[in-house]
């Protein structure tokens, strides 16, 4: 399984991240164009994407590794 992938609000726009990265893959304008290029990595990698609101806490997640489905309880 690769690097989770997160899309966090910069200064200047959006940044694409690898978790434990230092610097961003990417910057762009906008959060729908940095939710498709940290989609389309997370795919590639089997990782988690998660995604930062405007408000800095995060709205969304999505898995594209080996989830079991249905999921275990955790108890």
């Amino acid at each position: 399984m690769g690097k989770n992938q997160y899309v966090v609000r910069r200064d200047n726009g959006w940044a694409v991240k690898g978790e434990n990265n230092s610097r961003a893959t990417t910057v762009v304008k906008t959060q729908k164009e940095a939710i498709k290029i940290a989609r389309e990595i997370a795919r590639n990698q089997s990782s988690e994407l998660r995604v930062q609101g405007k408000n800095g806490l995060f709205r969304m997640c999505n898995s594209y590794g080996n989830d079991p489905c249905p999921p275990k309880d955790h108890k």
